[in-house]
């Protein structure tokens, strides 16, 4: 690990971000170029002492689970982000093992989709991230400020959810969750996560080992008509779409409403009422 590199990349890749470009407000006078360091700071949900320390030099050793979000909020490149985990003393992501680093590109696709709730996972289900919108439509099936941030384990541990499914719609969920997490595997053989993610559900969820072993489809998502009860504005009806993002194994899971309706009014709302900042997970 090399602290003097670390510290002098994070410092200039911070400098040259500009706060319209990392999704915060641009209004107040700056004397220096670049996100201040609190800002950095809690886009990437570390303290300002932590990441001054990291950028002076005086850190040990950062985590991935701390690169990671350090990286999407400094909206890095693919080969930025892998130099930063080498400057950090820890290897790239290997071939087969899922990236889930959020490009610059899919970054920006998100913080111009103001009337839509969107919510990027990981191969396992993991949220990532969520956009202000996602955070107000679904709080903590996306914040995970109960203890679980995880789709696919809040569903097969019977967590509460303000997505509402009647029992065939649960059905054709968890044949859909299983199909994927078997794609999951085939696409990412060697990444430990997937398959300790398998083998969790398996000795947890009498319900996901009975559809394991019941069956070996693979299924690709369609377009889903999601109704979503919220606890101020009622109930929504809005189409759900899962959308892959190039270059990385992130689905981006996409809110819509029709135009005019009573449930694009309910966004609309949700959005004005909403916070502005983003919900992150390493």
């Amino acid at each position: 690990m090399d602290r003097t590199d670390l510290g002098s990349s994070l410092r200039a890749w911070r400098d040259r971000l500009g706060p319209a470009e990392a999704g915060l407000p641009v209004g107040q006078r700056r004397r220096a170029p670049g996100l201040r360091r609190q800002e950095l700071a809690a886009l990437a949900g570390l303290s300002v002492e932590y990441l001054a320390r990291l950028e002076q030099g005086r850190a040990g050793r950062p985590s991935a689970a701390v690169l990671g979000p350090l990286a999407r909020a400094l909206r890095l490149t693919d080969d930025e982000r892998d130099h930063l985990f080498r400057l950090a003393g820890h290897a790239s992501p290997a071939p087969g093992i899922a990236s889930t680093h959020v490009t610059p590109g899919v970054q920006r696709i998100i913080d111009r989709l103001h009337d839509a709730a969107v919510v990027a996972v990981d191969p396992t289900w993991n949220v990532v991230l969520a956009n202000s919108l996602a955070v107000a439509l679904l709080g903590d099936d996306v914040t995970g400020d109960d203890g679980e941030p995880n789709v696919l384990r809040r569903h097969f541990t019977g967590r509460p959810s303000r997505v509402v499914r009647t029992p065939e719609e649960a059905a054709a969920f968890e044949a859909y969750a299983v199909a994927d997490l078997r794609a999951s595997l085939a696409r990412y053989p060697q990444d430990p996560r997937v398959r300790g993610f398998i083998d969790e559900l398996r000795s947890c969820s009498p319900v996901f080992e009975s559809r394991w072993t019941g069956g070996a489809d693979i299924s690709s998502s369609t377009s889903q008509l999601k109704i979503v009860r919220h606890p101020e504005v009622g109930r929504l009806a809005l189409d759900c779409d899962v959308l892959d993002a190039t270059g990385s194994a992130l689905r981006l899971v996409v809110y819509t409403a029709a135009p005019g309706s009573r449930d694009q009014e309910s966004l609309d709302l949700l959005a004005a009422l909403g916070t502005q900042s983003f919900s992150t997970r390493p």
